[in-house]
């Protein structure tokens, strides 16, 4: 049985830096694409960003481009997230999600995603 869980979410200010950390157990972690999501209150959990089975490709929403950093270490059976250059608007819960089966397609969609995390909230304060 797959368990994702988050860690490292908070409060934090506009323009402040967090790292989310996202720890697999259960299977192999190198066969998983891996991915976070977000969801803010009222509104549907959209893609932020994912990384492939080996670390070295990785996709990003255009709103996160360039802010975000998704990094996979597979000895640890870990992936994060860094964020920087926060903002108001990106205050959500953030959800840690994987695919597994030998795809090396970055899935921007939930759906394609098997396994999910309970989620960490992020506040970013303006």
């Amino acid at each position: 049985q797959v368990q994702l869980v988050e860690s490292g979410g908070g409060l934090v200010q506009a323009g402040g830096s967090l790292r989310l950390s996202c720890v697999a157990s259960g299977r192999t972690f190198v066969s998983a694409v891996m991915g976070w999501f977000r969801q803010a209150p009222g509104k549907s959990r959209e893609f932020v960003a994912a990384v492939s089975r080996s670390g070295t490709s990785t996709r990003y929403a255009d709103s996160v481009k360039g802010r975000f950093t998704i990094t996979k270490n597979s000895a640890l059976n870990t992936v994060y997230l860094q964020m920087n250059s926060l903002k108001p608007e990106d205050t959500a819960v953030y959800y840690c999600a994987a695919v597994f089966g030998g795809t090396e397609v970055l899935y921007a969609t939930s759906g394609a995603y098997d396994y999910w995390g309970q989620g960490t909230q992020v506040t970013v304060s303006s």
